[in-house]
């Protein structure tokens, strides 16, 4: 991206909406790098600096203008570096927020799934749910053992997750 999050603009073309002024103002997408890395690495590339204080003023702003919730989404997964002494999952946990995890029923899934469970719930993070994406299809067997599973692992030891399953879109 350069001027504008490409992100953000398919968001809106696939909603059918217009940008918003609140797109257009940078609070929907405080960050903007020219290369798709982490976090870390875009802005070494850029010669920037991630300030978690600019999301933070950010996301205050849309509470600011009637939000319910902002839902902000990391770049990769909660262990992906934001600087290179600061992750992720230290960002949501210093400031206590809630996580949707999204999986999918992929080969692998399960192990990816319970690792970023075990981060959480080392770090005192409180996964609200997650979100068992279908898309893009994948081996139906896997797919179906793998939701099972989840299903069964978050009643055991995450009873307040909620499993949320996106279908697939054919």
């Amino acid at each position: 991206c350069v001027d504008s999050s490409e992100d953000i603009e398919a968001h809106r073309r696939l909603t059918g909406s217009p940008l918003i002024e609140e797109d257009r103002m940078g609070l929907t997408c405080p960050f903007i790098f020219s290369y798709p890395a982490s976090p870390h690495f875009a802005a070494e590339i850029d010669g920037r600096a991630v300030d978690c204080t600019i999301i933070d003023r950010a996301t205050e702003a849309l509470l600011a203008r009637g939000y319910d919730r902002v839902l902000l989404e990391g770049a990769g997964g909660l262990m992906v570096p934001i600087s290179k002494d600061y992750l992720t999952a230290d960002f949501v946990a210093d400031r206590i927020y809630p996580i949707a995890l999204v999986t999918s029923g992929r080969l692998g899934s399960i192990n990816h799934t319970l690792l970023n469970l075990e981060i959480c719930r080392h770090r005192g993070i409180a996964v609200e749910s997650v979100i068992y994406n279908l898309y893009p299809l994948t081996d139906e067997r896997i797919a179906a053992d793998t939701h099972d599973y989840l299903d069964y692992y978050l009643r055991q030891y995450h009873p307040e997750t909620e499993l949320i399953v996106m279908p697939a879109r054919s």
